[in-house]
C-alpha cells in the first residue's frame, strides 16, 4: 500500500515538473523566435512554429541547455520528432541530475 502511494506521488511530481518544463520551453521559444505568444500542442514540431529554422534551432537548443543546466548529445537530438519529445528528454535529464 505504501509503495503504491509513493509511486502515485512520484508520478504526480513528474507531471508537475513536465508542466514547469513546458512553461519554460514556451518562454524560451517566444524569446528566441520573437513571438507574441505560443501554445505548445501535442506532437508540435519545428515546422509548426513560425521562424523556427535551422539557425534558430541551434539557438533554442543552446538556450535550453543553459536554462536547464543540461547537455544534449547529438544522437539524442537527432532522434527527436516533436517538441513533446524534447520536453520528455529534458525531463529525463533533470531526473538524472
Amino acid at each position: 500500500m505504501v509503495f503504491c502511494c509513493l509511486r502515485i506521488l512520484k508520478n504526480l511530481k513528474c507531471n508537475m515538473e513536465k508542466k514547469d518544463i513546458r512553461e519554460k520551453m514556451t518562454a524560451i521559444l517566444i524569446f528566441v523566435l520573437e513571438l507574441d505568444r505560443l501554445e505548445i500542442k501535442e506532437n508540435m514540431t519545428a515546422a509548426d512554429v513560425a521562424g523556427w529554422d535551422s539557425l534558430n534551432h541551434m539557438v533554442i537548443i543552446s538556450a535550453v541547455e543553459k536554462e536547464f543546466n543540461i547537455r544534449f548529445k547529438l544522437r539524442e537530438l537527432s532522434k527527436l520528432e516533436s517538441l513533446s519529445a524534447l520536453i520528455d528528454l529534458i525531463h529525463q535529464k533533470q531526473l538524472a541530475i
